[in-house]
This record gives structure tokens, sequence and C-alpha cells, in this order.
């Protein structure tokens, strides 16, 4: 089982909103079978039955094992992944372009960065695991308090200029066998701190 799994093809992003596939795919952290699942879930394990097998279908859970029981063979089943994030590719033709709101102060370009950060990564992911290689990448994630928007502004001058100058030290555009990297910085008010404050 994968820690993540991009979704990238949209019938199986269609296919995993459903709120009782959602419900499945969790219960299916660890394998079950659909008569036990049933159970859990408070529906027929027909009903089930027809969830799991558009699950599989797209990908979304795998077979574990078969029992035989008397006459019948229960499959047991177990999610690809332990969560699921549903790349904008998936939305192809209505996703997010940040070309498209160059404002680079705009919420909805930050968004639209977001998103085509989520689906190079999501695409670089999968790459990866049929390579079963590793993916380079880095992160950071903090909080910061400003005391004033005069303040977060000298910080976003001062941030700026700090990673032009970080870029401008390493980046070698002759080196042979280099290999060109994304980086994306971002600052927007804390979800918590937005939410308290409206």
């Amino acid at each position: 089982m994968q820690d993540v799994t991009v979704i990238e093809d949209p019938a199986a992003a269609e296919a995993s909103l459903d709120p009782m596939r959602t419900r499945l795919l969790a219960e299916l952290a660890e394998p079950g079978s659909a008569t036990m699942l049933a159970a859990r879930v408070g529906l027929a394990r027909q009903k089930v039955n027809y969830h799991l097998r558009t699950l599989e279908r797209h990908g979304l859970v795998e077979l574990v094992e078969e029992r035989r029981k008397g006459n019948v063979t229960e499959r047991v089943l177990q999610a690809t992944a332990a969560s699921y994030v549903i790349s904008p590719v998936a939305l192809a033709a209505v996703q997010p372009d940040p070309s498209r709101s160059p404002d680079k102060l705009s919420a909805r370009w930050l968004l639209a960065l977001a998103s085509k950060l989520v689906r190079d990564v999501g695409l670089l992911l999968t790459a990866s695991t049929t390579a079963r290689r590793r993916v380079a990448t880095f992160a950071v994630d903090g909080e910061v308090r400003f005391a004033s928007p005069a303040d977060r502004a000298a910080f976003a001058e001062e941030l700026a200029g700090a990673v032009t100058a970080l870029v401008a030290k390493y980046h070698d555009e002759s080196a042979e066998g280099g290999r060109t990297h994304r980086l994306v910085v971002a600052v927007h008010p804390s979800v918590d701190a937005a939410s308290k404050e409206a």
C-alpha cells in the first residue's frame, strides 16, 4: 500500500468522490471482504460488491487474497493507498493555469500555482512509483506572525531578495547532466487565523 496515490484519470476521480466509495476506501486501509464491509457501513453485501468492483476497476483497491467458504469464494481487498489526491490533470480542460491570471499578489494566482504544483508532483510521483525510485523534493512549512501589513510587505521583499540571490548562486544553465528543479515559495494567511479574524 502506498502512502499517497495521485488520481489523474477523470473516471477514477469520479469513482473516488462517491461518499460510500470514499468510506469504503477508508475502511480498506486494512484488508476486508464485501461481507465484512457490509456490516460496518450498513449496506447490503451486493451493493458493497458493486462499489468495490468499481473501485477495483479504477485501481483504487486491489485483491489481497481469495478464501473458499463452502461453495463461495470470498474476495479480500485492500485500498491501494492510505490517502488519495485528485490531480488537476483529471480536470484537464478546466484545470487552473497560473498564466491566465499572473498577478503574483492574487490569491487566485497562488491557487493556480498550487494546482500546478499538485499536478507536477503527482506526475513525478506516478512515474517514480512505476520506476521504483524516489522523487528528489524539499519543502519548508511554517508560520510567521506579522505585527503589521508593512512588516509583511518587508518580509516578502526580503524573502524575494534572498531567494533570487540563492537562485543566482546555484543556477547553472550550462551544467552538463544537470536537472532543472521548480521552486515555489508562498505566503498566505493561516486558515485558523483567517477564520478567527473573519
